[in-house]
């Protein structure tokens, strides 16, 4: 009998690219969605990628509700929670995306917890590591912690650390500190494996799509999606993953230095090349939200600590030009251009 896992979030983008790793991998595969009415798009999605989908079973949770989250986990060996509010745009409220991201994992944790979950392993990010620390240029390792009242963490930040933060208390309180793996990810790039546009994939759809007359002086950790799903399948199990943070970042980079790796490979498109003044940007921020909420990050420049990471993969991480490149030809491929 194959080993079953839960996978909150199986409908998103890392979500389907852990499934399809799970499923290579020859786990049981028990994906949770909001709504049934996407399983069969999942399905698929990924039996187009060629997973065995035999072994894919689907359960509706809400992060917000408790409804289910006792069963889902009924005859489950592991749990995977990548489920988590995730935008583009920062709301007003930062409420909208702090309530649903701790409850959620409260939920995951303690319907584990009850059901002797043998591993829990949590989709958290590197905005849970980065903000609030003195300096402009940064190396950051799995022992730094974001400030949630740092006036630089946004709603999505203080959301991620506060998730995570709830997550090892949990765990820690159950005497099970041992039993739960977190990994961080950066910037997530790499291929769609539909037309499901993600948020981190709207950044390139942004620079290959002719909309952005010039570049902010903002740099990019990047990852890509395929590392980050095997991550999350190889701390199932690894001895080194157990009670870990584990940062997922392949490069740091700048907007215009990803443009630059985008612009030979997509010369069909007109990629921006002028870096724009901080001044201009800061102006601009003035009238348009979506820069705004980055002015923070005008000329921020921070490189993460990977080393866990490839120890637990076993290889390089893919780098942040091919996981770019991946991620504007499948736009490409899905008419998202």
């Amino acid at each position: 009998m194959f080993d079953r896992v839960l996978l909150t979030g199986i409908s998103g983008f890392l979500g389907g690219h852990i499934g399809l790793a799970l499923l290579n991998a020859g786990y049981t595969v028990r994906g949770s969605v909001r709504n049934l009415s996407k399983a069969d798009k999942v399905r698929a999605t990924l039996s187009a990628a060629g997973a065995d989908v035999s072994r894919l079973e689907f359960v509706v949770l809400d992060l917000l509700d408790d409804t289910g989250w006792g069963s889902s986990v009924v005859d489950c060996r592991y749990l995977i929670h990548s489920a988590s509010p995730f935008v583009l745009r920062a709301p007003a409220d930062e409420m909208a995306l702090i309530r649903p991201a701790v409850a959620g994992t409260r939920r995951a944790i303690m319907a584990a917890v009850a059901a002797h979950i043998e591993r829990v392993v949590l989709t958290s990010s590197i905005a849970a590591i980065q903000y609030g620390h003195a300096g402009d240029e940064q190396v950051l390792s799995e022992a730094d912690w974001t400030s949630p009242s740092s006036p630089n963490t946004s709603h999505y930040a203080r959301s991620k650390t506060l998730a995570e933060q709830e997550a090892w208390a949990l765990m820690t309180a159950a005497g099970r500190r041992g039993d739960l793996a977190v990994i961080n990810p950066g910037v997530i790039l790499g291929p769609l494996l539909d037309d499901g546009l993600g948020t981190s994939a709207q950044l390139i759809q942004r620079l290959l799509g002719g909309r952005l007359p010039g570049l902010p002086r903002i740099a990019l950790s990047v990852v890509d999606v395929r590392d980050v799903a095997a991550l999350h399948v190889k701390a199932l199990t690894d001895s080194v993953a157990g009670g870990q943070r584990c940062i997922a970042v392949a490069e740091t980079l700048s907007m215009r230095a990803i443009a630059q790796v985008l612009a030979p490979a997509f010369p069909q498109r007109r990629v921006p090349s002028w870096e724009v003044p901080d001044w201009l940007v800061r102006i601009a921020g003035l009238f348009d939200r979506d820069i705004g909420d980055n002015l923070p990050e005008l000329g921020i420049i921070r490189w993460f600590q990977s080393d866990r990471a490839t120890k637990l993969l076993g290889h390089p991480l893919i780098a942040a030009g091919p996981a770019a490149i991946g991620t504007g030809q499948s736009l490409e491929q899905h008419g998202l251009l």
